[in-house]
């Protein structure tokens, strides 16, 4: 079937993961993609082609799910190691860690005002959670088996988790109770979220199937069933048009979620294909995999606009029309197969922009004694260090980038390798580092120091409201008691 639409093409490939690359995740910005893998390290790598990728190492086991704050200032990253890390997606690669749960950690995310965490784990738990001080709020437990994955509403009144209990569940953040269970699932639940609009949860399943369900009503809308394999993940486009997934048949599939059908397969990988995710402006959108690759994609398919596609597709072959995202009742939610004969997109693998990226080492490194102690006391400390330190780095990493851009790929130089600068130089511009070193770690200081003295006033300001209380109700009292006089 031909089609006015334009086909996806791959943009780039990035290598330097040694196995599986198991999460993705764009950065807000648009200009750097996260992801984790098998080989326990996080990967940034910057979307400017000439521009350095860097690898972090600091968990102890595989990485599991990976995603940057809404700000793009912090990455969260969950591991089979028990621990979250949150990272600055910089050179220096600064990291808080703590120990979110009792097993391994299968999901994080932020919530969409970048104040809260929630995590999902082998605990058959959810656990939410505070960025600002890394603190735990509260759990949420129903699942009777591994839990998968978990994701914030976009309005942060709901969390959606799934797991290998077969069921996926709705709960409310106000109330902390679960107020809605689909369990129509004949395998676990792989993969959930929510659509851009918040009326919509998709999830994917073991059993190769993807499922839309409208939580105003509660009703199954869409169900498709267009890979031969499990499901592992799916990405929504912004737009709530479309939406990618990829599988263990070692494919990505494209369906437009309007017209109801599959329109795109796309081959690439070389093996399971274990996380799909679009960017936020929904132009691009990067597939990892057991390959160890990772593929970015040019979106185009979304370039038209939709009305006038639909009025120059001239065959909708569909016995019974499939229901619509926006229906409130809408029909049998039957089962779309793949038989309307998707486009293929079998691409030569070949980055089309440039070599593979440098790509610099960034060890495990301990913070200054202000962050240290911000893992008990709250991040103050590993807010002030990067408040001050990432503004350097930022400026440190673009003077890198801008000498990359003139050298042209392939003569980015590390850290410490500028022999040509003077000893002199280089022995003031390790004196200037250190002293930014101090002069954060100070400012840590004095920012928890602060954020003590607003804690303390804070409290002896809701005691002074109290004892004002309390003497303006024992002076009524006397009043109305001298008033009324003795009893006769």
């Amino acid at each position: 079937m031909a089609s006015v639409l334009e086909d996806p093409t791959l943009e780039r490939h990035f290598r330097g993961h040694k196995d599986a690359v198991t999460c993705a995740d764009f950065s807000p910005n648009n200009k750097q993609l996260a992801t984790g893998s098998n080989d326990k390290n996080l990967m940034i790598w910057n979307l400017n082609p000439k521009a350095r990728a860097f690898r972090f190492m600091g968990h102890n086991d595989l990485i599991t799910a990976v995603q940057f704050s809404p700000s793009g200032h912090l990455v969260a990253s969950s591991s089979r190691d028990k621990t979250v890390r949150l990272w600055t997606p910089n050179i220096k690669g600064e990291s808080v860690a703590f120990k979110a749960h009792t097993a391994t950690v299968r999901s994080v995310s932020f919530s969409s005002d970048g104040q809260r965490l929630v995590t999902a784990s082998d605990d058959k738990s959810l656990k939410v959670w505070s960025v600002h001080r890394q603190k735990f709020i509260y759990s949420l437990n129903q699942h009777t088996n591994w839990v998968r994955c978990a994701r914030f509403s976009p309005d942060g009144r709901l969390v959606a988790s799934c797991g290998d209990d077969r069921t996926v569940r709705l709960w409310d953040t106000s109330t902390r109770q679960c107020i809605n269970t689909f369990t129509d699932y004949g395998g676990p639940a792989t993969f959930v979220d929510f659509n851009s609009s918040g009326t919509c949860i998709a999830s994917s399943g073991a059993d190769n199937t993807l499922k839309l369900w409208d939580i105003r009503t509660n009703k199954l809308i869409q169900h498709y069933q267009v890979h031969s394999a499990g499901v592992n993940c799916f990405s929504f486009h912004p737009s709530g048009n479309y939406l990618i997934s990829g599988s263990n048949d070692s494919t990505v599939k494209i369906l437009d979620l309007l017209e109801g059908r599959l329109i795109y397969t796309l081959h690439g990988h070389k093996g399971p294909v274990l996380t799909v995710a679009f960017s936020r402006q929904g132009d691009f959108f990067a597939s990892g995999g057991a390959d160890s690759q990772v593929l970015m994609w040019k979106t185009n398919f979304d370039a038209l606009n939709y009305r006038e596609m639909l009025s120059q597709h001239s065959k909708r072959v569909s016995p019974d029309p499939p229901p619509h995202l926006m229906d409130i009742y809408p029909r049998s939610p039957h089962v779309h197969l793949s038989q309307n004969g998707p486009i293929e997109v079998n691409p030569v693998v070949a980055d089309t922009l440039s070599a593979d990226p440098c790509v610099v080492e960034v060890g495990e490194r301990p913070f200054s004694m202000a962050a240290a102690r911000g893992h008990e006391d709250g991040p103050a400390g590993f807010r002030g260090h990067a408040s001050a330190s990432t503004r350097f780095t930022h400026l440190q990493q673009e003077m890198e980038q801008e000498e990359c851009e003139e050298e042209g790929p392939g003569l980015t130089h590390l850290p410490g390798e500028h022999s040509e600068l003077p000893g002199a130089v280089r022995s003031t511009l390790e004196h200037i580092v250190h002293q930014l070193d101090v002069l954060t770690q100070t400012v840590a200081v004095l920012e928890e120091r602060l954020t003590l003295t607003e804690d303390k006033l804070k409290e002896c300001l809701e005691n002074q409201v109290l004892i004002q209380q309390e003497a303006l109700r024992a002076g009524q009292t006397h009043e109305e008691s001298r008033v009324e006089g003795p009893a006769i």
